[in-house]
């Protein structure tokens, strides 16, 4: 049930709040120093892109014959321990100013990047294959974006080991992926920019975000095993995993 769930509350349309809290985002932007945006901007993009064709991500070889609940605790390490190195590094770049708290992005697009590679070979995925780490970028996508693009990435999710994926990475939206992004960090998180309260905010909205993406990680590769295992039963119903 907790799948159905999780699948529910990723469809879910935005609420009531949230052109209020659009609005606050725009206006902390504009006290961001455009070469901020422009270090974040870059980042995104070297990050996701260096994901894609490097070997720095990989976290050891898929582990096979675990059975859910080993899985479950296993990738709940590690989104623990990434969560206290991300908070620990927010904090300590919180405390430094705009250009230390911008040092951060990179920073900690890396640790979300390892622990969803870690993730994928707990679950026992090869992170070396073009399609696993499309599927990466896709989790990503599912916890860092609006409805209407979560809607698109769930579709794109849907079956993922029955289908044809891109062959070239220019086949994959880089530019929505980064907009996506950028417009949907915490306002928390952009509040990391400014004095004083950056230290304090980095290092707990950091622990957040990692917690976010994992869980999302999770529960995307719980969906996956179980369309696999259903599809291997030749049948279509969508019943989660136990």
């Amino acid at each position: 049930p907790d799948i159905l769930a999780w699948r529910d509350e990723m469809l879910r349309p935005p609420g009531p709040l949230n052109g209020l809290a659009r609005a606050t985002q725009r206006r902390i932007n504009r006290m961001i120093p455009e070469k901020v945006h422009a270090v974040l901007t870059t980042a995104i993009e070297g990050m996701t892109r260096g994901m894609l064709t490097g070997s720095d991500f990989l976290t050891g070889a898929p582990q096979i014959g675990l059975s859910l609940d080993e899985r479950r605790a296993r990738a709940a390490l590690a989104i623990d321990g990434w969560k206290k190195t991300a908070a620990v590094e927010g904090g300590v770049t919180g405390a430094g100013g705009f250009l230390a708290a911008a040092a951060d992005f990179p920073l900690l697009m890396s640790f979300k990047i390892k622990l969803l590679f870690e993730i994928a070979a707990i679950f026992g995925h090869d992170g070396t294959a073009l399609s696993e780490r499309l599927f990466i970028l896709h989790i990503f996508e599912l916890a860092f974006s609006d409805a209407e693009h979560r809607a698109r990435v769930m579709d794109a999710m849907q079956d993922w080991d029955a289908k044809a994926h891109p062959a070239h990475l220019d086949d994959f939206d880089w530019r929505a992926f980064q907009q996506q992004y950028r417009d949907h960090i915490d306002l928390a998180k952009l509040a990391q920019f400014l004095p004083i309260v950056g230290a304090p905010l980095g290092a707990i909205v950091n622990w957040r975000l990692v917690e976010r993406l994992g869980h999302a990680a999770v529960m995307a590769y719980r969906m996956r095993a179980e369309q696999g295992a259903n599809a291997a039963k030749g049948t279509g119903a969508d019943h989660p995993l136990p």
